[in-house]
């Protein structure tokens, strides 16, 4: 039987590889992860890992309203971005794979 430290330590060890990867992916440099398409495209994969599972906990309500925090930072992020750099923010929302984003009234 493996231990949950063992595990707990695996996953931050696979999260931490993954962030490594974002920020050279999106990042300017290596050390560059206050970035605004960094922040996203972390965020994004955050919402997907929360998504996938949702699909299995269906009744998990701190996980959902977790969920729907991290999509309206993101959002904001979004909206941020697209007022300073409307061809980076289409590029990267396109990469990312994410739907655009209609204004709030």
């Amino acid at each position: 039987m493996v231990s949950p430290t063992i595990v707990t330590m695996k996953l931050k060890e696979e999260i931490s590889k993954n962030k490594v990867h974002v920020i050279e992916q999106f990042g300017k440099n290596q050390t560059d992860s206050g970035n605004t398409a960094v922040q996203i495209a972390f965020f994004s994969g955050r919402i997907q890992h929360l998504t996938e599972h949702l699909k299995i906990h269906r009744k998990d309500f701190s996980t959902r309203r977790g969920l729907l925090m991290l999509i309206g930072r993101r959002r904001k992020l979004i909206q941020y971005l697209m007022q300073k750099d409307r061809e980076q923010c289409q590029k990267l929302m396109k990469e990312l794979k994410i739907r655009p984003i209609l204004p709030k009234k």
